[in-house]
Protein backbone atom coordinates (compact mmCIF):
# COMPACT_ATOMS: atom_id res chain seq x y z
CA UNK A 1 0.00 0.00 0.00
CA UNK A 2 3.15 2.65 0.76
CA UNK A 3 4.28 1.72 -2.48
CA UNK A 4 1.27 2.26 -4.30
CA UNK A 5 0.82 5.86 -2.57
CA UNK A 6 4.72 6.72 -3.36
CA UNK A 7 3.66 5.89 -6.86
CA UNK A 8 0.83 7.89 -7.54
CA UNK A 9 2.57 10.81 -5.08
CA UNK A 10 5.60 10.52 -7.69
CA UNK A 11 3.13 10.42 -10.55
CA UNK A 12 1.08 13.71 -9.11
CA UNK A 13 4.48 15.72 -9.19
CA UNK A 14 5.49 14.80 -12.41
CA UNK A 15 2.38 15.71 -13.79
CA UNK A 16 2.43 18.83 -11.80
CA UNK A 17 6.22 19.16 -13.33
CA UNK A 18 4.71 18.83 -16.84
CA UNK A 19 1.88 21.03 -16.62
CA UNK A 20 3.89 24.20 -15.87
CA UNK A 21 4.73 26.04 -19.03
CA UNK A 22 7.97 25.84 -20.16
CA UNK A 23 10.12 27.78 -22.58
CA UNK A 24 8.62 26.53 -26.60
CA UNK A 25 10.77 27.16 -29.52
CA UNK A 26 8.76 28.68 -32.55
CA UNK A 27 10.05 29.31 -36.29
CA UNK A 28 8.95 31.77 -37.71
CA UNK A 29 6.51 32.22 -41.04
CA UNK A 30 8.05 34.09 -43.77
CA UNK A 31 4.77 34.16 -45.84
CA UNK A 32 2.86 36.12 -42.55
CA UNK A 33 6.13 38.06 -41.57
CA UNK A 34 6.65 41.79 -42.42
CA UNK A 35 9.30 43.92 -41.20
CA UNK A 36 8.46 47.40 -42.56
CA UNK A 37 10.71 50.54 -42.24
CA UNK A 38 9.09 54.22 -43.43
CA UNK A 39 11.24 57.33 -43.46
CA UNK A 40 10.03 61.00 -44.58
CA UNK A 41 10.94 62.21 -48.03
CA UNK A 42 12.06 66.27 -48.05
CA UNK A 43 9.01 66.24 -45.99
CA UNK A 44 6.15 65.54 -48.93
CA UNK A 45 5.61 61.58 -48.59
CA UNK A 46 6.39 58.61 -46.22
CA UNK A 47 7.82 56.15 -48.15
CA UNK A 48 7.85 52.08 -46.81
CA UNK A 49 10.08 49.26 -47.48
CA UNK A 50 9.69 45.34 -46.61
CA UNK A 51 12.60 43.57 -45.71
CA UNK A 52 10.30 40.02 -44.96
CA UNK A 53 12.07 37.55 -43.43
CA UNK A 54 14.84 35.27 -44.42
CA UNK A 55 14.57 32.80 -41.30
CA UNK A 56 13.91 33.31 -37.69
CA UNK A 57 13.72 31.66 -34.49
CA UNK A 58 11.46 32.18 -31.28
CA UNK A 59 11.51 31.12 -27.82
CA UNK A 60 8.83 31.74 -25.74
CA UNK A 61 8.07 31.35 -22.83
CA UNK A 62 4.24 33.16 -21.43
CA UNK A 63 5.28 32.56 -17.68
CA UNK A 64 8.82 33.74 -17.44
CA UNK A 65 9.65 36.49 -20.24
CA UNK A 66 13.29 36.14 -19.23
CA UNK A 67 13.28 32.87 -20.84
CA UNK A 68 12.04 34.04 -24.15
CA UNK A 69 14.24 34.99 -27.23
CA UNK A 70 14.20 35.69 -30.78
CA UNK A 71 16.89 35.53 -33.50
CA UNK A 72 16.24 36.31 -37.15
CA UNK A 73 18.37 37.57 -40.65
CA UNK A 74 16.32 39.30 -43.07
CA UNK A 75 17.98 39.12 -46.87
CA UNK A 76 18.28 42.52 -48.30
CA UNK A 77 17.79 40.83 -51.49
CA UNK A 78 14.24 40.48 -50.52
CA UNK A 79 14.04 44.06 -50.22
CA UNK A 80 10.69 45.59 -51.38
CA UNK A 81 9.39 49.52 -51.90
CA UNK A 82 7.09 48.27 -54.69
CA UNK A 83 9.28 50.81 -56.63
CA UNK A 84 11.74 48.99 -58.73
CA UNK A 85 14.33 51.94 -58.78
CA UNK A 86 14.34 52.38 -55.35
CA UNK A 87 14.99 49.03 -54.35
CA UNK A 88 18.08 48.94 -56.45
CA UNK A 89 18.74 52.83 -54.68
CA UNK A 90 18.09 51.59 -51.40
CA UNK A 91 21.07 48.63 -51.85
CA UNK A 92 23.66 51.08 -53.43
CA UNK A 93 26.62 51.70 -50.88
CA UNK A 94 25.11 55.45 -50.56
CA UNK A 95 22.35 53.00 -48.24
CA UNK A 96 22.51 49.38 -47.43
CA UNK A 97 25.76 48.39 -49.80
CA UNK A 98 24.30 45.00 -50.16
CA UNK A 99 26.79 43.47 -52.31
CA UNK A 100 28.89 44.14 -49.70
CA UNK A 101 26.39 43.58 -46.62
CA UNK A 102 23.74 41.38 -47.88
CA UNK A 103 22.00 40.60 -44.68
CA UNK A 104 20.30 42.52 -41.40
CA UNK A 105 20.05 40.55 -38.21
CA UNK A 106 18.52 40.58 -35.02
CA UNK A 107 19.39 38.70 -31.91
CA UNK A 108 17.78 39.34 -28.73
CA UNK A 109 19.95 39.80 -25.59
CA UNK A 110 17.00 40.59 -22.91
CA UNK A 111 13.32 40.10 -22.94
CA UNK A 112 11.48 41.56 -20.00
CA UNK A 113 7.38 41.69 -19.48
CA UNK A 114 5.71 45.10 -19.97
CA UNK A 115 2.43 44.18 -18.35
CA UNK A 116 -0.66 42.36 -20.35
CA UNK A 117 0.48 41.48 -23.30
CA UNK A 118 3.36 43.78 -23.65
CA UNK A 119 7.39 43.23 -23.94
CA UNK A 120 10.30 44.69 -24.42
CA UNK A 121 12.72 42.81 -26.45
CA UNK A 122 16.20 44.11 -26.64
CA UNK A 123 18.98 43.12 -28.95
CA UNK A 124 21.47 43.53 -31.48
CA UNK A 125 20.62 45.18 -34.44
CA UNK A 126 23.58 44.55 -37.23
CA UNK A 127 23.19 46.97 -40.50
CA UNK A 128 25.67 47.67 -42.87
CA UNK A 129 28.36 45.91 -40.60
CA UNK A 130 27.15 48.33 -37.82
CA UNK A 131 25.96 46.28 -34.08
CA UNK A 132 23.91 48.89 -31.96
CA UNK A 133 21.22 47.74 -29.31
CA UNK A 134 17.98 48.25 -29.95
CA UNK A 135 14.51 47.60 -28.20
CA UNK A 136 11.48 46.23 -29.73
CA UNK A 137 7.62 47.27 -28.39
CA UNK A 138 6.16 44.04 -29.16
CA UNK A 139 2.41 42.80 -28.18
CA UNK A 140 1.43 38.99 -28.18
CA UNK A 141 -1.73 39.28 -30.56
CA UNK A 142 -2.31 35.54 -29.79
CA UNK A 143 -1.31 32.15 -28.70
CA UNK A 144 -2.55 28.90 -29.19
CA UNK A 145 -2.91 26.19 -32.06
CA UNK A 146 -3.48 27.34 -35.43
CA UNK A 147 -7.01 26.38 -36.93
CA UNK A 148 -5.52 25.34 -40.33
CA UNK A 149 -2.07 23.77 -39.34
CA UNK A 150 -3.36 22.25 -35.92
CA UNK A 151 -0.10 23.36 -34.32
CA UNK A 152 1.19 25.64 -31.10
CA UNK A 153 1.30 29.65 -32.79
CA UNK A 154 2.14 32.14 -31.52
CA UNK A 155 1.64 36.03 -33.46
CA UNK A 156 3.01 39.37 -32.63
CA UNK A 157 3.57 43.10 -33.78
CA UNK A 158 6.38 45.06 -32.84
CA UNK A 159 7.89 48.53 -33.28
CA UNK A 160 10.95 50.75 -32.58
CA UNK A 161 12.43 53.95 -33.72
CA UNK A 162 15.80 54.09 -34.86
CA UNK A 163 18.57 56.26 -36.20
CA UNK A 164 19.65 55.36 -39.76
CA UNK A 165 22.95 57.32 -39.33
CA UNK A 166 23.44 55.57 -36.12
CA UNK A 167 24.55 52.71 -38.48
CA UNK A 168 26.95 54.59 -41.12
CA UNK A 169 23.89 55.48 -43.43
CA UNK A 170 23.56 59.02 -43.32
CA UNK A 171 23.44 59.80 -46.88
CA UNK A 172 20.92 62.53 -47.58
CA UNK A 173 19.86 63.59 -44.26
CA UNK A 174 18.10 65.86 -43.40
CA UNK A 175 15.82 66.08 -46.41
CA UNK A 176 15.59 62.28 -45.74
CA UNK A 177 14.68 61.53 -42.62
CA UNK A 178 17.45 59.82 -39.92
CA UNK A 179 14.51 58.95 -37.99
CA UNK A 180 13.54 55.86 -39.44
CA UNK A 181 10.15 54.07 -37.97
CA UNK A 182 10.13 50.34 -37.78
CA UNK A 183 7.03 48.05 -37.50
CA UNK A 184 7.17 44.34 -37.38
CA UNK A 185 4.10 41.90 -37.64
CA UNK A 186 4.73 38.12 -37.57
CA UNK A 187 2.94 34.72 -36.81
CA UNK A 188 5.68 31.72 -35.45
CA UNK A 189 4.69 28.07 -35.45
CA UNK A 190 5.64 24.89 -33.82
CA UNK A 191 8.02 23.14 -36.13
CA UNK A 192 5.96 19.46 -36.91
CA UNK A 193 8.08 16.77 -36.29
CA UNK A 194 9.27 14.90 -39.24
CA UNK A 195 6.96 12.87 -41.51
CA UNK A 196 4.02 14.38 -39.54
CA UNK A 197 0.92 15.44 -41.66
Amino acid sequence: MRALRYLLLAGLVSAAVTAQAAPVTYKLDPGHTMVLFSWNHFGFSNPTANLGLGEGTLVFDEKDASKSSVNVTLPLADLDTHVSALDEHLKKPDFFDADKYPTVTFKSTKVQAAGGNKYKVTGDLTVHGVTKPVTLDATLNKSGDHPMTKTPTVGFDATATLKRSDFGMGAYVPNVSDEIKVRITTEASVPKADGAK
